[in-house]
């Protein structure tokens, strides 16, 4: 089975996770997945709840025509006190709770929030949603620590290390798994695939100017 995992375009607000439409820019990236991966055999396409992912299924899916299912289990961290703030804010107000979290020792809750190892958690239990569908190939549209928190679970790594995947990883860029029934593991075939968006630098997260979280 193949699992294209699909990053949410970009939303119309910097603030952090807050559930918001897409910007302009963040439907074209998904017309532009969408569109890239037209011919390659997405039988149904499932999306978190929030805003963002629905309409970057949504989006890519008018190249698909198939059914999509929301997951709330898809959904990004819950990021706690810190939702809503803008992103210069954070490093001022928790600069104590990143240092921490930058030594990569201990999977933290964010205050007041989830820690990445409980998305982790609540993501492999989706992924054996899809994988039971029987399917053969599907995309999902999901969340970026979500991504990076199950790809630790998947290989075996510490999920304080979450933030070792992608500094730049990039809105709408293609994240592959493959799922072998028989031997009941996943595999990492690609991360960060973002070669829909490479002609379009306007695209692109440094064009935006928000530094990753």
């Amino acid at each position: 089975m193949k699992i294209y995992l699909i990053r949410h375009g970009r939303q119309c607000d910097k603030r952090c996770n807050v559930d918001v439409d897409l910007s302009e820019e963040g439907f074209l990236q998904a017309d532009l997945a969408g569109r890239r991966m037209k011919h390659w055999g997405i039988q149904k396409v499932y999306s978190s709840d929030m805003v963002r992912a629905r309409q970057t299924a949504e989006t890519a899916n008018k190249h698909w025509n198939v059914e999509h299912e929301v997951i709330p289990e898809f959904r990004e961290l819950y990021f706690g006190e810190m939702e809503g703030m803008m992103p210069d804010q954070i490093p001022v107000v928790y600069a104590d709770f990143q240092k921490e979290q930058d030594a990569m020792v201990k999977d933290l809750k964010y205050p007041g929030g989830e820690s990445p190892g409980e998305v982790a958690d609540r993501g492999m239990k989706a992924l054996e949603k899809v994988v039971a569908s029987g399917l053969d190939c599907v995309a999902v549209a999901t969340h970026g620590v979500w991504i990076r928190a199950v790809l630790c679970r998947i290989l075996g790594l510490d999920v304080a290390k979450w933030k070792l995947f992608g500094v730049t990883f990039e809105n709408c860029s293609i994240t592959e798994l493959g799922y072998d029934p028989a031997k009941g593991f996943f595999t990492v075939e690609r991360f960060n695939d973002y070669a829909h968006l490479e002609n379009y630098p306007e695209l692109l997260r440094e064009a935006w100017g928000v530094k990753e979280s």
